[in-house]
């Protein structure tokens, strides 16, 4: 600059000698430039721009498999967007490198499951200090050396991404088969191991959902893959020894809106193949003990008719809303014939007690049922019907079934944890009633639940409802407004969120942070209604309770308006968009975790994985016009205004396949066209995972220190506004 040049050279003049030269200014940092290409839609006799549309690659099955084949102008946006956001976040760089540090020392890296009994052996999985992934390992009931069985570390090496979902022991001991995933994309591969020799088998199944289901007599095994659209449609059986690419097809789903699931009836004695969309179910069983078994359907899809089930013995206890129990009810019905007409209410219906889900073993039924928000167990006699409850006294708690492998047992193994209290698992006599603790979490660091709070409190919602919200702080806060809040919210398909123990939170309370955990409407957190309510034309109510929690909390002094950061993922993720565009000045900061953010673009594309399956969460705008317009009104990409944002941070994965990295790379480069000011907007896109980000259990310390850094930083006002206020 020619006016800077002649000044300094002034001032060397005036002092007879130059002057040490300035420090050069650094540039601020510039988002990628991302261009306008408009594609139009014609639909219900309009027609929608969308600027841009081209960022979804028309490769975009192969990247799930390839990232390298991702179109090079793509690549280049999003790898510009990672160059952005990691200079944007270069402020915070030592503090993520502290989290990660001090949450690594919250874990017990050599540390073991809880042993499972099954027959003659104890089998569980334990990590070895420094490892990122598992050993699964054996030993003799009656003592004597570990086997390790499988070395995920080994089998994990060298890969950018790897993750182990099923690894399952066949029934006679003889043959491990597992399952991985070396791209994130969350294709399974299922290999076998002989144990004995020690040898893996030549054959692999590829292209599955991964879970695992052996017959009786160890020959083979039940197994769901994919098509070539990413659903999990059809049901094979694999005979051990012979090339898969002979498995037999057993059973094969044409609707594109059903997912079908293949899993083991706790008895052992049957594969239950579970056919279902978001409102209806359907079940087929196959006899696991009988070679070549047909499934033999249970009762008929109907619309709105839910249940699964488990068995016993000659019946079926099955766990259902039929008849109007909104909150379910379980019935019972002889295993030879299973149809409807045969149910017998076995316990009833009681709306407001939510029963969740239940297993049964040879002389007891245990059930999880859920009411005003908290858990609790209850064990039957199935001889003669008498009941008790398993509960816990904390405000907020998690409560449920743990790994357990024998029918035949008086031993039920349950989890227990609250927002205070870590991880402790317990063995429980039905009979005696005897509880005995098998393993409690332990925190190297040092952890003191007393100086935690955990408690719940009720937001009212603008309609009336109230809104349960469990809270996290360090013992001593000053409600007085000051403190900063960290809220967290999801609010979709039926899930209710969990008020149990997660160590890496209490990174935030011992900064000052209020954890908390929001139970809107979209969960079963308040039973079926409180689903009901946040769904399809209802999913509004999801924000606004939200919304309201926030404002709560800054009401009742927990923090204040403008000081708290939001956090969600995936579903929960659309709801970070949807109330950055509603209520942007309540939150200094949104993290929106991968975001399914293009809400009504992905409805209308029927050709994308979830789609079809999601029309009865969301509605379908493609037939229905009432649905396109309720879409159209909260979509967060199609409600970006001129605003002012909080500053954002999106986190995104290339090879997601549920919610795919375009949809919030496009709601970036849309909210930076449209706001007026705040910010800035960043995208973090991981180019070597999917949805659930990082896999190693260190690595993913990583994403959960991004994340809390960038929380902390935004209230120590560590991320500027981009120049002339635009993000």
């Amino acid at each position: 600059m020619p006016g800077l040049e002649k000044t300094r050279a002034l001032k060397e003049s005036r002092a007879g000698a130059p002057e040490p030269r300035a420090k050069k200014r650094r540039a601020a940092p510039c988002p990628p430039p991302v261009e306008m290409r408009p594609k139009l839609t014609e639909i219900h006799g309009m027609t929608l721009s969308d600027d841009y549309a081209w960022l979804k690659a028309d490769n975009w099955q192969d990247v799930l498999r390839d990232p390298a084949v991702l179109p090079a102008d793509i690549r280049a946006v999003i790898e510009g967007e990672n160059a952005y956001a990691d200079a944007r976040l270069a402020p915070v760089r030592a503090l993520r490198r502290a989290l990660v540090k001090e949450m690594r020392a919250r874990i017990k890296e050599d540390d073991s499951d809880a042993p499972a009994p099954d027959g003659p052996w104890l089998y569980y999985t334990r990590h070895r200090a420094g490892g990122q992934h598992g050993l699964v390992c054996r030993r003799k009931r009656a003592g004597g050396a570990e086997q390790i069985l499988l070395n995920a570390d080994r089998l994990g090496r060298g890969k950018p991404f790897f993750s182990m979902l099923d690894a399952r022991h066949s029934p006679d001991h003889r043959l491990l088969a597992w399952s991985t995933d070396d791209k994130g994309s969350e294709f399974h591969t299922i290999h076998i191991r002989d144990l004995a020799a020690k040898k893996d088998l030549a054959e692999t199944v590829a292209d599955t959902e991964g879970v695992i289901v052996w017959n009786a007599g160890s020959t083979g095994f039940y197994y769901v893959r994919l098509d070539d659209q990413h659903r999990p449609s059809r049901v094979f059986f694999h005979r051990v020894g012979q090339d898969s690419a002979g498995d037999e097809l057993i059973f094969e789903e044409p609707d594109p809106g059903w997912f079908v699931i293949v899993r083991k009836s706790h008895s052992g004695d049957f594969a239950v193949i579970s056919v279902r969309d978001h409102d209806s179910s359907e079940n087929h069983l196959i006899d696991l003990r009988v070679p070549a078994s047909k499934p033999r359907l249970v009762e008929p899809r109907q619309n709105g008719l839910r249940y699964d089930l488990e068995h016993h013995g000659g019946d079926l206890l099955i766990r259902t809303n039929a008849d109007g129990a909104e909150d379910f009810k379980i019935v019972k019905v002889p295993v030879d014939d299973p149809q409807r007409k045969n149910w017998r209410d076995h316990v009833p219906h009681r709306r407001g007690r939510m029963i969740v889900t239940g297993t049964v073993f040879e002389k007891f039924f245990v059930r999880l049922e859920r009411e005003d928000g908290l858990p609790r167990m209850v064990v039957q006699e199935i001889a003669g019907g008498a009941e008790h409850v398993v509960s816990f006294d904390e405000q907020a708690y998690y409560l449920g079934f743990d790994e357990m492998l024998e029918f035949d047992t008086e031993i039920l193994r349950f989890s227990y944890s609250s927002m205070t209290t870590p991880t402790e698992i317990y063995d429980y006599n039905m009979r005696t009633r005897e509880r005995v603790l098998v393993k409690r979490d332990e925190i190297p660091s040092g952890h003191d639940p007393q100086d935690y709070v955990t408690e719940r409190v009720f937001a009212p919602a603008p309609d009336g409802e109230l809104v349960p919200v469990s809270l996290l702080y360090k013992k001593g806060l000053r409600r007085d407004g000051s403190a900063p809040v960290f809220l967290n919210g999801y609010g979709a398909y039926g899930f209710a969120r969990d008020a149990s123990f997660v160590p890496h939170r209490l990174s935030l309370a011992d900064r000052g942070f209020v954890f908390a955990l929001t139970h809107v409407r979209g969960g079963t957190d308040k039973g079926w209604h409180w689903y009901a309510g946040g769904k399809l034309e209802h999913k509004p109510n999801t924000f606004t309770d939200f919304i309201a929690a926030g404002e709560f909390l800054a009401r009742e002094k927990y923090g204040g308006a403008g000081r708290i950061v939001a956090h969600g993922g995936s579903a929960g993720g659309m709801l970070m968009g949807a109330v950055a565009n509603l209520a942007p000045k309540l939150f200094k900061g949104i993290i929106a975790d991968v975001p399914f953010v293009d809400v009504l673009n992905t409805m209308m594309d029927a050709e994308l994985p979830l789609t079809p399956p999601e029309w009865l969460e969301w509605g379908n705008p493609i037939a229905s016009r009432a649905a396109f317009d309720a879409i159209r009104a909260y979509s967060p990409y199609d409600n970006v205004r001129a605003q002012d944002y909080p500053i954002i941070l999106a986190l995104a994965g290339l090879t997601d396949p549920r919610v795919t990295y375009w949809e919030p790379a496009k709601w970036v480069a849309r909210l930076r066209e449209k706001m007026t000011g705040g910010g800035p907007v960043m995208l973090k896109t991981n180019m070597e995972a999917g949805h659930g980000g990082a896999s190693g259990r260190f690595d993913r310390l990583e994403d959960v220190a991004l994340e809390y850094a960038f929380a902390i930083g935004c209230m120590a006002e560590a991320f500027k506004p981009d120049p002339a206020g635009r993000a």
